[in-house]
């Protein structure tokens, strides 16, 4: 069986962008500052969480979660960021599962980089729709699928389907 190569470009950005991951420069913070919500792909914001499209996506969909504090360590959340954080995984579910009809999703928190976290000083989940034959480890399975639709795409599809629960 020969290989198939997938070429993904977009990531070759996110591959040699340095990693700075503390305060203002955090790219979650820099996002949260910012207020530019339609070039950043922010989806949604919240009193104490904002919810981004991954630019680097593992599967289409691929949203990421954090609380507005930039809090690394999971014992630093308080009751109300934690309670907003999993009101919005709830949410977001419910919305690709209305726009996006995934048969299923991986939710999760990586924690420290040994955990995988790509971000360790910003706690963020991360929400990944999944389909029946999708892969999620492009580097070493040659069966790969390609991400069939754009970010701004998507983008688009979430802030109509979310309507006025987006603001």
């Amino acid at each position: 069986m020969s290989q198939e190569i997938l070429w993904a470009p977009w990531r070759l950005q996110y591959i040699k962008e340095p990693k700075d991951e503390s305060g203002p420069d955090c790219f979650l913070c820099r996002y949260i500052a910012e207020q530019n919500d339609a070039e950043n792909l922010v989806v949604t914001r919240g009193p104490r969480t904002i919810t981004v499209l991954n630019r680097y996506p593992y599967n289409n969909g691929h949203l990421l979660i954090a609380p507005l504090a930039h809090k690394g360590d999971f014992g630093q959340l308080d009751d109300e960021e934690m309670l907003e954080c999993m009101q919005v995984l709830q949410q977001m579910t419910s919305a690709m599962q209305q726009s996006l009809s995934p048969q299923g999703f991986n939710i999760g928190l990586n924690l420290g980089h040994v955990a995988g976290a790509g971000l360790p000083g910003h706690l963020h989940w991360h929400i990944v729709p999944r389909w029946s034959g999708d892969t999620n480890f492009m580097t070493v399975i040659s069966d790969t699928t390609v991400i069939p639709q754009s970010l701004h795409a998507l983008y688009d599809l979430l802030k109509e389907t979310l309507g006025d629960e987006a603001k």
